[in-house]
């Protein structure tokens, strides 16, 4: 039991408030430093999934993961979209910066069949990060994700409805979204890994563009999008 114990905390498991250890493989920062402050410097995890928990899509979230998706494209890593509720608009990406070849859109036809993409994206060694919008779902379903994403020490953020939060989830970073004026989003922490929750900032939702809402590609990647096969 000891020995279990023992592997649990060195690999940052078990929470220990201000006794946490380090985690064994470097976050992937935000972008924003106002945020990555509030999340201890950690960021984006690695080799766990991340939740962000917003009441509908198109408030503006695909921007606040804008500069991961830039940064891991340009590192020749892919960014698996798996289930989007609108069409990823290519041109706005490329004015972003973002690198159109390591991008890979996926639908799958079932919840089983999603959770199999999931996995095996995960799983991947050419993964940097993986994107879901994911119908409900289990916690032993999250739990199996979790492990995925450990295996593949890859990143994985799920885009869950706001009433999610009331359920339980292995998820070692949890954020809440909530549209603010000015074309703003209050980000407000409802759990993250070594650390207390209860934190929030709120992002100005800019692009290379320009403020969001006086250019087309920055409305674009706003959201949301029209399906043209609507």
């Amino acid at each position: 039991m000891s020995d279990l114990l023992n592997s649990l905390l060195r690999e940052a498991r078990l929470w220990q408030g201000h006794r946490q250890h380090a985690i064994s493989h470097s976050p992937e920062p935000t972008g924003f430093p106002m945020l990555d402050g509030q999340l201890g410097g950690l960021g984006w995890p690695r080799g766990a999934l991340s939740e962000c928990l917003l009441e509908a899509a198109g408030i503006g979230e695909l921007q606040l993961v804008l500069p991961l998706v830039r940064r891991l494209t340009h590192t020749q890593r892919t960014v698996f979209w798996v289930n989007p509720p609108f069409i990823p608009y290519a041109p706005a990406l490329a004015r972003e910066g973002v690198n159109l070849d390591q991008l890979v859109v996926i639908e799958t036809e079932s919840p089983q069949d999603t959770l199999w993409t999931l996995e095996n994206c995960l799983r991947s060694p050419v993964t940097g990060l993986v994107m879901a919008w994911p119908e409900r779902l289990a916690s032993r379903d999250i739990r199996r994700l979790q492990l995925a994403a450990e295996a593949g020490q890859s990143t994985c953020i799920l885009f869950r409805h706001r009433h999610e939060a009331n359920q339980s989830s292995p998820a070692a970073l949890r954020l809440e979204l909530v549209p603010g004026s000015d074309l703003s989003i209050q980000v407000n922490i409802l759990k993250r890994r070594g650390g207390w929750p209860g934190q929030n900032c709120i992002l100005p939702m800019e692009t290379r563009a320009g403020q969001a809402g006086g250019d087309p590609s920055a409305r674009i990647l706003q959201g949301p999008w029209p399906d043209p096969r609507s």
